[in-house]
């Protein structure tokens, strides 16, 4: 069974249809992308995902559970974590009061500790930074922040929108070696993500979004030799 099943997802934002009946799974341990243009609808699939959105029809099971109804925090409690699109953080508090309001959903102190060590540990410049506020950070140390605060909840999957997004190269390559690393300790990671080379070349599987639709689907190295791939979203 799939951690993560997605079935016959349809979103209307008012009269228009912006997701039109898409299905996906993602298996425990994998990375997968979900790439595709601007406005394609990849945010609204992540955002039904993790209930900020109620989709018209189809359902959204995460571990045998359905969750379509469930209300955001909820979801959180279930361990499910979301890195939102242009970062989010609380930029009026501390570094480290940001990664605390991570784990909100958590009451043991001990353990709380130990996740705050981990993530300091793999984001060493939030620890420099622990009092600093948010709001003054580069906007790299913000998405490092806002992946510190997620995993600050001990999700068992996290859904990343658009980790890269604004970020020099070298700052990309970094955020995705993180990716990386997250993934290898045990987070399963649903990524939308506008670099699709980057996104294809750490990923397990793929799909494709067109529209509202799923229209390729695959193990990533098979796509990234894919022909109409690479003139559609790898510039080659």
């Amino acid at each position: 069974m799939a951690m993560l099943e997605v079935k016959d997802l349809e979103v209307y934002y008012g009269v228009i249809q912006a997701i039109k009946g898409v299905s996906f799974e993602v298996n425990e341990g994998e990375i997968i992308a979900l790439i595709g243009a601007n406005g394609a609808g990849k945010t609204t699939i992540l955002h039904t995902i993790t209930g900020l959105i109620s989709p018209k029809r189809g359902h959204v099971i995460f571990e045998g559970q359905d969750i379509t109804k469930t209300p955001a925090h909820k979801i959180v409690r279930l361990g499910m974590a979301h890195v939102p699109e242009g970062r989010r953080v609380f930029s009026q508090l501390t570094v480290y009061q940001n990664l605390k309001m991570g784990a909100y959903t958590r009451s043991d102190k001990a353990e709380i500790e130990e996740s705050l060590e981990k993530v300091y540990k793999r984001f060493p410049r939030l620890e420099e930074r622990k009092n600093q506020t948010a709001g003054t950070l580069s906007g790299g140390e913000q998405q490092m922040l806002a992946m510190g605060r997620a995993l600050m909840s001990n999700p068992r999957i996290i859904v990343m929108d658009e980790p890269s997004m604004g970020l020099s190269p070298i700052l990309v390559n970094e955020i995705f070696d993180i990716i990386q690393s997250v993934s290898a300790s045990g987070t399963t990671v649903l990524l939308v993500e506008q670099n699709a080379k980057k996104a294809l070349g750490i990923a397990d599987r793929a799909y494709v979004l067109e529209t509202g639709k799923i229209v390729q689907e695959g193990k990533a190295t098979v796509l990234m030799d894919d022909e109409s791939i690479k003139k559609a979203y790898l510039g080659e």
